[in-house]
């Protein structure tokens, strides 16, 4: 007999395949680029320079002498703050958030070598990945579990309906909008502003009291 195989445990395959994973890096690293060079874009244009691609990809750039460095180290970080919604929303798991948040700045550190030919050698741009990848990891984490915290609503009514059920079975309905001078009429046997069988409820006592009187 051939041996059995066990089964995958449950949620192995069906939760995060491998080409939804390839996806996601896809789009989240189109995203990442994006969001990016629309912000660096934008900034040259209100400073006044001229706008290069070595300004997104290559390393030489961020340069702690030079007034435009920093600028890009800023807009560098707040493109990591946008990409903690592009992680909120197409992950929207807390667990995953480190993964793929390494993974986007490990994509954009061999896109760099590949773009410049050469390891980056400046420690402005090291230390701007590792300030960049932990506020993404730390923002990302915190705005899911956010998320997975809120409350459920199904949209339906809260169990109002069920108060003042006793253990017997017993009911005893108190509706909100209900005025005493309806509970102090049903207690006396009148029934008459009764939803449901109101005048049935009054001829029965009153066919109860004329037995008694009998």
């Amino acid at each position: 007999m051939p041996p059995r195989r066990r089964p995958p445990p449950t949620g192995a395959r069906t939760d995060l395949p491998p080409l939804k994973i390839v996806r996601k890096i896809a789009l989240l690293q189109s995203a990442y680029y994006v969001s990016a060079t629309a912000l660096i874009l934008f900034t040259t244009i209100v400073y006044g320079t001229p706008f290069s691609f070595d300004l997104v990809l290559n390393w030489n750039a961020l340069r702690g002498d030079t007034t435009v460095g920093w600028m890009l180290g800023l807009v560098w970080m707040l493109n990591s703050g946008i990409g903690v919604i592009y992680l909120l929303l197409l992950v929207s798991r807390s667990k995953l958030i480190p993964d793929f948040a390494l993974t986007i700045h490990f994509l954009h550190l061999v896109i760099t070598v590949f773009y410049t030919r050469s390891v980056p050698s400046n420690w402005l741009w090291w230390g701007l990945q590792c300030a960049s990848a932990a506020l993404m990891t730390f923002l990302g984490i915190w705005a899911c579990r956010w998320r997975e915290l809120q409350p459920i609503s199904f949209g339906g009514m809260s169990g109002s309906n069920n108060t003042g059920r006793s253990v017997g079975g017993s009911s005893q309905p108190q509706a909100e909008g209900v005025d005493e001078s309806f509970s102090l009429s049903r207690g006396r046997g009148r029934g008459r502003n009764l939803p449901n069988g109101g005048d049935e409820y009054e001829m029965s006592l009153l066919k109860g009291t004329g037995d008694q009187a009998v």
